[in-house]
């Protein structure tokens, strides 16, 4: 198998992961430290391998996790369009940060997100977030290492033929 259908391959499963992890039921109290798991695989895939991801897909995706979810239609779509552009544009500057930086990025960025996702709710005339919604940032800030070197070490498995 070629490296780059293992690299698709890999992009697939990661998407198909974050869009069933946005299926899962957690419980009142824990409900607002779920990260929001798909933006932050295409964040990954914005600044690592932007071939795959770009505005026309992240919007795509947004409808197809609004669809799931049965959210406000075109509100992902809206947030993960916001953040694919801002990572695509600053893309060569911000793949060379470290990671300590590229977490307070991403903090910065979902922090963003969550008041685009207030201005969504508003628009709708939907019911604002409680105060936890705030958590989101935190989480994602606290998540991204991790996700990040892990993405990395499955991308870099790929890349590399087998030994048999």
């Amino acid at each position: 198998m070629s490296s780059a259908v293992g690299e698709l391959r890999l992009f697939l499963i990661a998407i198909a992961v974050a869009l069933m992890f946005q299926l899962l039921y957690l419980p009142p109290p824990l409900g607002p430290l779920k990260p929001w798991l798909l933006g932050m695989v295409v964040c990954y895939y914005a600044l690592e391998q932007p071939r795959y991801i770009g505005l026309g897909r992240a919007f795509l995706l947004g409808l197809l996790a609004d669809a799931l979810n049965g959210a406000q239609f075109g509100g992902q779509s809206l947030r993960l369009c916001i953040l694919v552009f801002l990572l695509l544009r600053f893309r060569y500057r911000i793949r060379f940060f470290p990671l300590w930086q590229q977490t307070a990025l991403i903090g910065v960025l979902f922090l963003n997100d969550c008041v685009l996702a207030m201005w969504v709710r508003m628009l709708g005339s939907l019911s604002q977030p409680a105060v936890a919604h705030w958590l989101l940032p935190i989480t994602a800030a606290l998540l991204w290492p991790v996700l990040f070197v892990s993405m990395d070490r499955m991308r870099r498995r790929q890349r590399t033929p087998s030994k048999l």
